[in-house]
């Protein structure tokens, strides 16, 4: 149970992290009140009223007012103070992280040899068989 809430708390950790540094921008297309279009990654889609020669507006097709559609993209800024730079580390600390990573790569290393050192033995003689003896028996 105790792993369970350990990894949960680690997987929101995590996503607190991802969210809070993340940027993101919605682009939004209007025409009039109504909601055309939204989009996170590319343009948005027109209505096509923005073609109108200017100064026309949806309601009243006149040369004397503006047009109608209006697009707005709403942008949320991550945190960019997450990012440590290696060159802000003094001497010993570059040591430090150097010898840290260098010894816990090597801690995953796999050995090369494969022999197995009792193959050349052979197994025990066994004189009578206790089981049989005792008449007790693994089911």
């Amino acid at each position: 149970m105790k792993a369970i809430i350990h990894k949960s708390l680690a997987v929101f950790m995590a996503g607190v992290v991802l969210f809070t540094t993340m940027s993101f921008a919605v682009d939004v297309h209007f025409c009039g009140e109504t909601l055309v279009d939204y989009s996170f990654f590319q343009k948005v889609d027109t209505c096509g009223m923005e073609d109108i020669s200017e100064g026309s507006t949806c309601e009243s097709p006149t040369l004397s007012e503006k047009t109608c559609c209006k697009d707005q993209q709403f942008l949320k800024q991550g945190q960019e103070d997450l990012k440590l730079s290696v060159d802000k580390l003094s001497l010993g600390q570059q040591i430090f992280v150097a010898s840290f990573t260098y010894s816990y790569i090597s801690l995953f290393e796999a050995t090369q040899s494969t022999a197995v050192p009792f193959v050349a033995y052979p197994p025990p003689f066994i004189e009578r068989d206790l089981q049989v003896l005792h008449q007790t028996f693994l089911i």
